[in-house]
């Protein structure tokens, strides 16, 4: 059977689903294209073990049969889930029962794809699975924090009540090729701003911290959580806990791109701005064997250049 990836069209979804099939595994990429595109999936078309279906998974989950079910539909980035607030919170609720169901039918394994914001601005660092987190219900951000708990206590009932063989991941910041030029968050901004010449924008003071997945190391990540018979019902941080601050970042990227452009502050677009988010990434070491091993200098560099192809193109066809 198929390995069906939920959201395979997005950022993260895109190198999921080339991953599986480089593998050997036939994949089914489930995506409405909202913050998904097309352009991530294109290439692999071609493969006769890759089936795109355009649905949206808040009316309903695909007629399929999967071995594996990886849930990663939803906007993720603030100017996505802010655009689409009430898609975002029914992605994750309705369209998680959806693909819960389906798997229930059909005995699948799942994977809920959730997210470091569960820890809304962390009064515990770095952040471990049993912390509780630090979460407005009614911020700026609660359509995607509340979202995202909401789908993983709907991922646990599943399995307490239907004996569900899931997991769950908790991802931290994830960056590199395919990402959206537009996705508003820290490596696209200060990468499109450096390469065009615009003033490299710091949100803040510039001291809060984020620590930077390659999405290659986060997708091997993935890919063990749902392959480990040891990981059934387990809540698991995924992400790089080398931390930087945002000043830091802003820096590297101007340095590797080589760019000229001026660094300037400006107040937060988006209210709630987490000032620490790092990872302890202790249970994923012991209980998968994995870190990550791209180092921020070759991430980023391999970032810059599919940035850059993708400035040139839009300048082609503007």
């Amino acid at each position: 059977m198929a390995d069906l990836v939920a959201g395979g069209a997005g950022f993260i979804g895109s190198h999921l689903c080339e991953r599986l099939i480089d593998e050997g595994r036939t994949v089914i990429c489930v995506d409405n294209f909202l913050t998904g595109r097309r352009v991530n999936v294109e290439h692999l078309l071609s493969s006769p073990r890759f089936a795109l279906l355009e649905l949206d998974l808040i009316q309903g989950a695909p007629d399929v049969e999967a071995e594996r079910i990886y849930h990663l539909a939803s906007p993720a980035s603030p100017p996505g889930y802010t655009r689409f607030p009430l898609e975002t919170m029914r992605v994750n609720s309705e369209g998680t029962r959806h693909l819960l169901a389906l798997a229930a039918s059909t005995g699948s394994r799942f994977l809920y794809a959730s997210t470091s914001e569960v820890y809304g601005d962390p009064l515990e660092h770095p952040q471990r699975e049993t912390y509780r987190g630090n979460v407005s219900s009614t911020g700026p951000r609660s359509m995607y924090d509340e979202a995202k708990r909401f789908g993983e206590a709907m991922t646990m009932a599943y399995r307490s009540r239907h004996s569900l063989d899931v997991r769950i991941a908790r991802i931290f910041n994830t960056y590199g090729p395919r990402s959206d030029p537009d996705d508003g968050r820290v490596v696209p901004n200060f990468i499109v701003q450096a390469l065009t010449g615009q003033p490299i924008t710091i949100y803040g003071d510039g001291r809060q911290t984020r620590s930077l997945c390659f999405v290659s190391d986060l997708v091997g990540g993935l890919v063990r959580l749902m392959e480990s018979d040891d990981a059934s019902g387990e809540v698991i941080n995924l992400g790089n806990p080398a931390e930087h601050s945002v000043s830091e970042y802003a820096g590297i990227v101007r340095k590797l791109a080589r760019s000229s452009s001026e660094v300037v502050f400006t107040p937060y677009a988006v209210g709630d701005d987490p000032q620490r988010r790092c990872p302890d990434i202790t249970k994923a070491r012991d209980l998968l064997g994995w870190t990550p091993s791209i180092g921020l200098d070759e991430g980023l560099l391999q970032t810059i250049e599919y940035f850059r192809s993708e400035i040139t193109v839009r300048e082609a066809t503007a």
